[in-house]
């Protein structure tokens, strides 16, 4: 493992084996990021809800001040999979963290730990920063999943409730009278 030169946000890791390589994504990346997010909530049973354009992925992304960021796992140099990820904080430790939005690897690829690696990329990302969590969801009917996470030292967390609010019911209730700074 070596350190590459600062990208968009602080200072990537970078992850290099024979065959594996995980490297934070670029703006010639973006199709590729798009297409495994769709890939993804495909095999979630989710793709109708995907209303993210590549467009979106390029503003969200590679902005001047991006808040949220992507690692890009390549076998051979081919991309095979997906870290999409942001920074959370915590009151309670005082302290930044990760949230995991998609880890995606391609179904032909699994099994050769790049699942593993990317989530130990971002696992090191917390250690180097000093940051207190490394978190995200997993859809309770994901066995396999569930089983890899464990297995990875995952606790899985079931005193809390998800809660959204988005839609019609986000526009009614930021729709209200602002409150002065």
């Amino acid at each position: 493992m070596g350190s590459v030169p600062a990208g968009p946000h602080n200072l990537p890791i970078e992850t290099k084996t024979d065959m594996l390589s995980i490297r934070s994504a670029t703006p010639a990346d973006v199709g590729t990021v798009y297409g495994f997010i769709r890939d993804l909530a495909e095999y979630e049973e989710l793709l109708d809800q995907v209303t993210a354009t590549e467009a979106d992925m390029v503003r969200e992304l590679f902005s001047d001040a991006p808040k949220v960021f992507c690692e890009i796992a390549e076998w051979d140099g081919k991309p095979v999979g997906i870290a999409l990820w942001f920074y959370t904080f915590s009151t309670f430790q005082g302290r930044h963290g990760i949230w995991l939005e998609d880890l995606y690897v391609d179904p032909a690829m699994r099994g050769k730990g790049i699942g593993k690696a990317l989530l130990a990329n971002l696992a090191q990302r917390c250690v180097r920063e000093g940051l207190g969590r490394f978190e995200w969801w997993v859809l309770n009917w994901n066995e396999p999943s569930i089983e890899f996470y464990k297995s990875q030292g995952g606790v899985m967390q079931h005193e809390w409730t998800k809660v959204r609010v988005e839609g019609d019911a986000l526009q009614k209730l930021g729709g209200g009278e602002l409150l002065a700074p």
